[in-house]
């Protein structure tokens, strides 16, 4: 999994409350268990006419945030099926942060496991991120995680919190493996010491 340190990129707006996993990406998305090759399925419904041809009134399809790092949302982001797809979709498409006032908790710690930076803020500062992030391609924030800290296109800066743990594993790219071969040297140990005091377990 990438390391996330510091993130320089366009934020796009959705001011969009309750976005489901579903919206996020539809469910003829999840026939497949590779984690690539779902970006072309974020927010499908919103973003493709019946046609299939983009739909130009949805943000991602607007020339100024087609290339986004960053999506700033409305409340309950996140929210319906556990389906994990929904963060391989967002990483695929190229967004590493996603800030709204609350996530769904399955969807934020899956954030967490694939290299997503989920922001939880107040909705003063969202609504001012929310502002900023609608300035086209001059919408650009910086993500400092090291030090808890977003800054907006005008120089602006507001910290927000994060578990220290999440921290750790995002700025060291730690997965649920990663996290495991960390204990390796541990872990070779106790079994040579096992195998040794139960030859007949080996």
């Amino acid at each position: 999994m990438d390391k996330f340190v510091k993130l320089t990129g366009v934020a796009a707006p959705l001011p969009v409350v309750n976005v489901d996993t579903d919206m996020i990406i539809p469910k003829d998305y999840l026939k497949t268990i590779k984690r690539t090759g779902l970006g072309k399925g974020l927010f499908a419904e919103a973003r493709y006419n019946e046609d299939g041809s983009p739909n130009e009134d949805f943000v991602l399809n607007k020339p100024a945030y087609q290339n986004a790092k960053i999506l700033v949302a409305g409340d309950n982001f996140g929210c319906g099926s556990s389906r994990e797809h929904a963060p391989w979709a967002l990483l695929d498409f190229g967004i590493r942060c996603v800030i709204s006032t609350s996530f769904a908790d399955i969807f934020y710690n899956n954030c967490f496991k694939n290299g997503i930076l989920p922001i939880k803020v107040s909705q003063e500062d969202l609504d001012k991120l929310m502002d900023d992030a609608s300035r086209g391609s001059n919408a650009i924030l910086t993500i400092d995680l090291e030090n808890l800290e977003i800054t907006g296109p005008d120089g602006g800066s507001l910290k927000f919190e994060l578990d220290e743990f999440k921290r750790h594993c995002l700025l060291n790219g730690l997965d649920d493996i990663g996290l495991t071969l960390e204990k390796s040297s541990a872990i070779n140990d106790f079994e040579k010491t096992n195998t040794a005091s139960r030859p007949w377990a080996a």
